[in-house]
């Protein structure tokens, strides 16, 4: 209970934090904190000969042909063997959703959608499947960046 005494008293951060409430009230705090959080989680890729951490925030999108796995982000593309069904069951909890048998993508990503096509943020063009495409338009119509 430190940071609530700390809070009392730093006069600024009480003042930010109640024009922040006064402005958004406690809905837009619950988003404002859970996003933060959300930017700060690490998703494993991990091969034979090496292991590397990637902020999910930054991942675009995965792909997979046969059992590899392609991890396209903000900066890198990163390789690991494996299902998708595995990456899509941790992945899902931070806005991931299937648009092919082979693809799954970022709701965060995304800028629009068109037609079967989806247009991320940087102008990458993804095909939808049919089976896919209403799951996709609900998740994306009703999605808060978390």
């Amino acid at each position: 209970m430190n940071w609530l005494k700390e809070l009392s008293l730093n006069k600024n951060l009480n003042t930010n934090l109640s024009d922040f409430l006064s402005q958004y009230g406690t809905t837009g705090l619950e988003h404002a904190l859970q996003l933060y959080q959300n930017t700060h989680q690490k998703y494993i890729c991990k091969t034979r000969k090496n292991i590397s951490q990637i902020n999910i925030y930054d991942i675009y999108y995965l792909e997979i042909q046969k059992h590899n796995i392609t991890i396209h982000t903000q900066h890198e593309i990163y390789h690991k063997y494996g299902t998708l069904a595995n990456e899509l069951q941790t992945l899902s909890p931070y806005g991931f959703v299937r648009c092919t048998q082979s693809c799954i993508v970022s709701l965060s990503k995304i800028k629009h959608i068109l037609r079967d096509d989806i247009i991320l943020i940087n102008n990458v063009r993804l095909h939808m499947s049919r089976g896919y495409a209403s799951q996709v338009i609900i998740a994306f119509s009703q999605h808060r960046p978390k």
